[in-house]
């Protein structure tokens, strides 16, 4: 979820009921924190609590530094990646690359729990290819190296999005575990996140893509667990406003160049939820500056037809 889950989406998440909003992936080497991007993840300014921040490396030493680091500048939970499947993570012999040295694993997580006085956190996938699934053995170096909660996403590496998330997995390591667990994977509408826990039995479930466009999931899911009631979906007003309060504050976060930038992946996300998307999208990463960007969202919206609700 690099180059999403930012700042200002991690605050909309966290409006709309998410529990715990962790940062963007950070790389342990510090002599990289002074770029731009990397500054810009590290800002959690005003960020409700408990802020989470998410770190990858493989270096153990390096790993332990930067969780020091962040913990300095604010972090009140250190996650590490062991997840990421992007080639340039994994050529690094970071993210999911990992889970094939599990005497690194190990090493990593000692020295990172060893470091800070904060809750450490792991993110995982279920191995690297399905012939080498170990998320059973990972899960048990971690309880063992004192990683208080471990997110699991249901697919090796070499699966990276493709095909179903598989939940057997999780389940196992659900039954074995002493710690929390928390469901990971193809997590998208209400019903499918208490299908997940009700066949995991995870303490817990995390959303990533499933919130690409569509923040209120939270809420949804919230609701339907608390009551067994489906929240009702947006009016097209309504999201209106959300699109247009989400692009002003990435204006204010990234700047009058960034900002429109990257405003433009956000709105073909919200746009999925509208039948003329394709054109509307063209249009709109025509625009480069944040008041045309501004304008045209308010002119589209007021277009359509407010009252009507989104589709389930």
């Amino acid at each position: 979820m690099a180059g999403v889950t930012d700042r200002p989406y991690r605050a909309l998440c966290r409006h709309y009921g998410a529990g715990l909003a962790v940062s963007e992936m950070v790389t342990s080497d510090q002599s990289l924190w002074h770029t731009r991007k990397s500054q810009q993840r590290l800002d959690h300014a005003g960020e409700q609590t408990p802020r989470s921040v998410q770190i990858a490396g493989s270096d153990p030493k390096m790993m332990a530094a930067a969780a020091v680091a962040n913990v300095e500048n604010g972090a009140q939970i250190i996650d590490i990646n062991m997840g990421c499947p992007a080639k340039k993570v994994c050529n690094k012999a970071a993210g999911s690359a990992l889970l094939r040295d599990e005497k690194l694993v190990s090493q990593i997580l000692e020295a990172v729990v060893a470091a800070v006085d904060v809750p450490v956190t792991l993110k995982i996938r279920t191995g690297w290819c399905p012939d080498s699934r170990n998320a059973l053995t990972i899960a048990n170096i971690a309880e063992q190296s004192g990683i208080q909660a471990l997110t699991i996403h249901g697919r090796t590496r070499a699966c990276r999005y493709n095909g179903e998330a598989e939940y057997d997995t999780i389940a196992a390591v659900v039954q074995q575990s002493r710690i929390p667990i928390i469901a990971n994977g193809d997590i998208t509408t209400a019903n499918k996140a208490h299908w997940v826990m009700q066949r995991t039995g995870a303490n817990a479930i995390m959303i990533g893509r499933g919130a690409q466009g569509t923040p209120w999931i939270f809420a949804e899911i919230n609701h339907f667990l608390n009551t067994g009631e489906k929240l009702a979906k947006p009016t097209i007003a309504e999201l209106g406003e959300i699109v247009s309060q989400h692009i002003a504050t990435l204006h204010s976060f990234y700047g009058d160049f960034l900002g429109p930038r990257i405003a433009r992946k956000h709105m073909g996300w919200y746009l999925q939820h509208l039948s003329n998307a394709s054109s509307v999208r063209k249009s709109f990463n025509q625009l480069e500056h944040c008041n045309e960007q501004l304008d045209f969202i308010n002119t589209y919206f007021q277009s359509l037809d407010g009252n009507t609700r989104l589709a389930a």
